[in-house]
């Protein structure tokens, strides 16, 4: 997972350096849309990279020592948050791909959608899981 939201960082890194939105690989975003947008393109994609690049740390911190310190309830509730909006930006990509909603996201996309909702919910129960058997271990 940490590896995933780098990748997505390092995109949206990318396109901040070209003042562009959009993801590489994904569908263009018209001059027309991002009139509408509150933001100049380059400074949201540079909030949309560091976002990547929190959601890294937010996965290592699931598997390391200096992350299990965290109290379970504050991770499993970070962890609800980044699935929700994670998955909320995956099921618009699945269900515009495969149902089509306008945006351009093709089958693909839909497929790594899918995959980054499976694993955010295995990521979430794997910790939910070893924190709580950590904790019964200790008892």
């Amino acid at each position: 997972m940490a590896v995933l939201f780098l990748g997505y960082a390092a995109g949206k890194a990318a396109f901040a350096m070209q003042s562009r939105l959009g993801f590489p690989g994904g569908p263009p975003v018209s001059a027309a849309e991002t009139a509408n947008y509150f933001l100049d393109a380059a400074t949201a994609q540079w909030f949309a990279s560091a976002s990547g690049v929190v959601g890294a740390c937010i996965a290592l911190a699931t598997v390391t020592a200096l992350g299990r310190r965290v109290p379970r309830t504050v991770m499993l509730v970070v962890l609800t948050v980044m699935l929700l909006a994670v998955g909320g930006g995956a099921v618009i990509m699945i269900v515009d791909a495969f149902v089509g909603l306008g945006v351009g996201w093709q089958w693909h996309h839909g497929v790594l959608g899918m995959l980054m909702i499976a694993l955010l919910l295995d990521m979430t129960r794997s910790y939910a899981v070893s924190h709580s058997q950590r904790e019964l271990g200790a008892t």
